[in-house]
């Protein structure tokens, strides 16, 4: 898939997000990293497989634009503090545990400048692409995150009340002939650091 997700897109359309700098957390194949390239954003891009990457850095490079791609764990990443406009997230925060979500967001919030946008897709807890329904205990107790968790609109909201929300909803469905990616089992969340 070589699409932009759709929300990401339509913040930057809109002018509701307006960054000169980014951050995107477990980047998979570039395809957000490059359209924000491609928007004129300085991006460094983190995910933690090789392979993804290097296939990354193959799409840039066919795309003619810059990203910086880091190979690496995001708990071991060394960020500036507020260095960053906008911190996006497709699809990293499900296939966190539980106890690493403080850490999680301390980094988004260290990351970020003051009044920062930062904009996650994850899982609908039980929807049609996952999203386990787990509680928090049930992880530890099964020792698995069987595939991902699944979240609520207002378990979101709980974990991420340290930011102002803009919105939380689903992501707009789009066909294969769009260009843009997007399938209403995501959640799509904006929210603003404080």
């Amino acid at each position: 898939m070589d699409k932009p997700d759709e929300n990401l897109v339509r913040y930057m359309d809109t002018g509701r997000v307006n960054a000169q700098k980014a951050l995107e957390l477990g980047s998979g194949p570039g395809r957000n990293a490059i359209f924000l390239a491609e928007q004129g954003c300085s991006i460094d891009a983190v995910d933690v497989s090789e392979q993804s990457i290097e296939w990354a850095k193959e799409r840039t490079k066919e795309h003619g634009v810059k990203v910086n791609y880091i190979h690496g764990n995001i708990f071991k990443l060394e960020v500036e503090e507020g260095a960053y406009d906008l911190v996006y997230d497709s699809g990293c925060f499900h296939h966190i545990a539980p106890h690493r979500r403080l850490d999680y967001i301390n980094l988004v919030k260290r990351a970020l400048k003051p009044g920062g946008y930062f904009a996650i897709t994850c899982f609908v807890q039980e929807g049609e692409l996952g999203g386990s329904g787990m509680s928090d205990w049930e992880v530890y107790r099964k020792r698995s995150l069987e595939g991902g968790l699944g979240f609520t609109e207002q378990r979101l909201r709980r974990i991420f009340y340290e930011f102002e929300e803009i919105e939380i909803c689903r992501m707009k469905d789009a066909a294969k002939t769009d260009k843009v990616f997007g399938v209403s089992a995501l959640w799509a969340a904006l929210f603003q650091k404080r």
